[in-house]
């Protein structure tokens, strides 16, 4: 299973985030480039702890019914459900939003595993730290999708 605290996952997410272009063309949803890079921030800003979060309702209901599928080999699907607080709906600037992508990003895989265990992802609930390294790797892979990269 890929995350992103194996370093050639790493990597592999660090080179196709560079390939991204500001005007790509998303295959899906309705976000613009720079929209898809704040709200991939926001979701790792959880996992590294600068946004704690709670579990919703539905989530406590269905989470542990989807846990397995989510933290799975297969790529997230086309137009999955977002949590209403991951929503970018204003303009944002590209430039500024991957530099601020690649910090959280870089602090989330230099504190490791055990920095993210125990954090509340908002429909799965609590986390173990290797299942951050995979739930966040799958979500930037959806993102980087979406815009071809």
């Amino acid at each position: 299973m890929k995350s992103l605290f194996v370093p050639t996952d790493r990597t592999e997410i660090l080179e196709r985030l560079d390939r991204l272009q500001r005007g790509a063309a998303r295959q899906w949803g309705k976000m613009e480039p720079a929209q898809m890079l704040a709200h991939c921030t926001a979701a790792l800003e959880v996992a590294v702890g600068d946004t704690p979060r709670e579990q919703a309702l539905i989530g406590k209901l269905f989470g542990p019914f989807v846990k397995k599928k989510l933290l799975g080999p297969e790529p997230f699907s086309k137009n999955s459900p977002t949590d209403p607080a991951f929503v970018i709906l204003d303009p944002r600037d590209f430039t500024k939003e991957k530099t601020r992508l690649l910090g959280v990003l870089a602090r989330f895989c230099d504190a490791g595993p055990a920095a993210a265990h125990g954090r509340i992802h908002s429909f799965l609930g609590r986390l173990e730290g290797e299942e951050w390294g995979v739930m966040m790797f799958k979500h930037l892979d959806h993102h980087l999708r979406q815009f071809g990269a």
